[in-house]
């Protein structure tokens, strides 16, 4: 044991001020982890989905004011955190680590859309999970005593991701009803472990966190990010209900992001396999963001900015009223490259967990 650590139980040992290991790879935080705010940018097809008058801003334009796709996304990141920091009433400087990843190579989306905001930065990358993976680093940031408020932003873009991983647009391929639309998007969040000098009312506090693990099922369908990403949900999900000693009921969303259809029947069939029935709580935000029965989108919506915008847009929306008290919020993250993709390799898939309760 670690000096500093005290067991208070099996298999539980206090970790720091306010923060109690459970398990493998969890804690409970029962300091203050506040999200304090967040702002969430998307694209005209995401506007006319379910979700579209909730969300701040709107980009009718698909290249965001840039000349290229890659140039677009950017810009949405940067649009995100702009928005953010004036609702919070905060410049830049008020803001200590800036944590925030993409699905381009070299994160490039990040890199190039947020220097200019002259934020300590901690670039990331976990596919489609960054989301959770942002707000569980930051989250620790802020009880490490690194930072008193912490920026958190994930973005894609449908023509960016289909140029990096895919083909170009220009070539019409058909996709398979098994694949998703990347939605174009970019979520902020703002952490803090203290309310002063923010102008709006915290939305909701982070309670817990259960990391991932890489489950590599050997599957190799690009074109089917559900079934390469549900087996890692179930992993991840067991983990949790193991390590926080709780049963699905303890929450009143299990969310999880971008397995869409596909993934999401087979997520059921793996936890019924392990003696868990998620069925009555289970939300994803791939099959909430688009209209399936309007939208050609297959199975559902992917991408980085899928589960920020609806996690800003919505899901925070439900926890402020008191309609969900509690949910699990599992981002979920496909980890292929197109170099990985094209030397015939499998797609090992992670989910990242997070526990948010009203306050």
């Amino acid at each position: 044991m670690s000096k500093g650590s005290e067991q208070v139980g099996s298999g539980c040992a206090m970790t720091g001020a306010g923060v109690v290991r459970v398990g493998r790879g969890s804690v409970k935080i029962e300091a203050p982890v506040y999200i304090c705010e967040s702002a969430s940018v998307v694209g005209k097809k995401e506007s006319e989905g379910p979700l579209g008058d909730l969300f701040d801003r709107v980009e009718e334009d698909d290249l965001v004011g840039g000349k290229t796709w890659e140039e677009a996304e950017s810009n949405l990141q940067k649009k995100a955190v702009e928005i953010l920091l004036d609702k919070a009433g905060l410049s830049a400087e008020d803001v200590d680590v800036m944590y925030a990843g993409d699905l381009l190579a070299q994160s490039m989306a990040s890199n190039f859309g947020l220097g200019s905001f002259g934020i300590p930065f901690y670039g990331l990358y976990g596919a489609c999970s960054t989301c959770g993976e942002s707000l569980g680093l930051g989250s620790l940031a802020l009880l490490s005593g690194l930072a008193e408020r912490v920026v958190c932003v994930t973005s894609s873009h449908f023509a960016s991701a289909e140029k990096e991983f895919r083909y170009p647009l220009e070539y019409g391929n058909q996709r398979p009803l098994s694949a998703s639309w990347t939605v174009t998007g970019s979520g902020a969040f703002l952490l803090s472990a203290k309310q002063d000098g923010i102008k709006s009312q915290p939305r909701a506090r982070i309670a817990g966190l259960t990391v991932g693990q890489m489950i590599d099922s050997a599957f190799k369908d690009s074109m089917n990010m559900g079934a390469c990403m549900a087996p890692a949900v179930a992993s991840t999900l067991e983990r949790h209900f193991q390590d926080f000693g709780v049963e699905p009921e303890a929450y009143d969303k299990i969310i999880t992001g971008d397995l869409g259809k596909v993934g999401q029947r087979i997520l059921f069939d793996l936890m019924d396999e392990k003696g868990y029935d998620i069925t009555k709580q289970h939300m994803d935000c791939g099959i909430e963001i688009f209209d399936g029965a309007t939208q050609d989108t297959h199975a559902g919506g992917s991408g980085c900015g899928c589960c920020a915008v609806t996690l800003s847009a919505y899901i925070l929306r439900q926890v402020e009223s008191g309609l969900w008290k509690k949910v699990l919020f599992v981002p979920t993250g496909a980890l292929l490259s197109k170099v990985s993709f094209n030397e015939g390799n499998t797609v090992p898939g992670i989910g990242q967990a997070v526990v948010i309760e009203k306050i």
